[in-house]
């Protein structure tokens, strides 16, 4: 420990993301990145920027990604922030919205980031069970809250919570912001952005990283009442004026312009998706019900940590997570079929 440290940087306990590994010809199913490449269009746009332009720097507001996200969802510029991915987007929507005097909560299965957030701006947190099928049960949420932060779909889990009861939880909190971080929503859920105009306390997030296959680009954003986003571009603005590069926004907006080509790699996922459950089925695990572009499975014959163990071996990589009630389940990402088919087979293997 250095005593040159900020006294409270000893007991952050940080995030640790899916592993990068090194090795060639790997089947990689652990991050959730997506098999089809980024829109043609956004790579062209991307080219474009590479000129002399580069010495001056981008456009602050992101005022053109911007656009682009407001035309696609039918909603003004001023309902949209940008930023460095939706890790950073949702950093300043914990650091702005949800440092209250009463508890923020969220599923006690979920994205592990935001415990991270909440030990870093010193926030009070309370976990909430899901339920036996590792559903969010709306009325559990019924109580003093300074905010309500869960993933839909659900990470890891992949299970999706219906708009309506989304609704449910907005009209019972109106006093506390409702973050719904929709980082999987394009692989089988309806946004909640439809919602943003009738409920101020709303703020939905997404992430370029998964349905436009920019995980390499780090783009994320938010969308709600402009008074939320406004909190959020004070924070941004006494954080880093420029978070997105010339290419990230060009890329990025060209991303959202680029509608067939999503909608073709979205449900070609969806499509591999649902063999793979079928697939999974066949060999005796249980798969919960997966609107992402991931499924997370378990066998009730064979331990998850041995499965993910011999699966390495044979070259292919899944997440497994130790916590306690999950501890049984792999979560598996979806590949291009030559990848689930190796999935499959290694694990008839097994």
């Amino acid at each position: 420990m250095s005593k040159f440290w900020s006294p409270f940087v000893k007991d952050l306990v940080p995030y640790v993301p899916g592993e990068q590994p090194k090795l060639a010809k790997l089947v990689k199913l652990n991050t959730n990145e997506n098999p089809y490449g980024p829109s043609p269009k956004a790579i062209a746009a991307m080219q474009a920027e590479l000129n002399d332009s580069l010495r001056l720097y981008p456009d602050p507001n992101g005022e053109r990604l911007k656009q682009a996200v407001a035309d696609y969802y039918g909603v003004q510029p001023a309902q949209v922030f940008v930023g460095n991915g939706s890790d950073e987007v949702l950093a300043h929507a914990f650091h702005g919205l949800f440092q209250h005097d009463k508890p923020l909560l969220f599923p006690d299965i979920s994205y592990s980031f935001y415990p991270v957030y909440c030990g870093l701006y010193g926030i009070a947190a309370e976990t909430i069970a899901l339920d036996e099928q590792f559903q969010i049960r709306v009325e559990d949420y019924a109580r003093p809250n300074g905010g309500i932060v869960f993933p839909n779909p659900n990470a890891p889990t992949g299970c999706l919570l219906a708009l309506e009861a989304i609704e449910q939880l907005l009209k019972a909190n109106p006093d506390s912001v409702v973050l719904v971080d929709e980082a999987y929503i394009d692989f089988g859920g309806q946004s909640a952005i439809a919602l943003v105009g009738q409920y101020p306390n709303l703020l939905v997030t997404q992430t370029l990283s998964k349905s436009r296959s920019l995980a390499g680009l780090r783009v994320g954003l938010a969308v709600g009442h402009p008074d939320l986003i406004e909190a959020l571009e004070r924070i941004k603005n006494s954080f880093n004026s420029y978070p997105l590069d010339r290419l990230a926004i060009a890329g990025a907006a060209a991303a959202f312009e680029d509608r067939e080509y999503f909608e073709g790699t979205c449900q070609q996922v969806i499509d591999s998706r649902e063999a793979t459950v079928a697939g999974l089925q066949a060999l005796g695990f249980e798969v919960l019900p997966s609107a992402a572009n991931f499924v997370f499975a378990r066998h009730p014959h064979k331990d998850a940590a041995t499965l993910a163990a011999g699966l390495r071996e044979q070259g292919v990589i899944v997440r497994h997570f130790k916590q306690a009630r999950i501890a049984q389940f792999l979560r598996i990402t979806i590949g291009a079929p030559e990848h689930n088919q190796a999935l499959l087979d290694a694990l008839a293997s097994l």
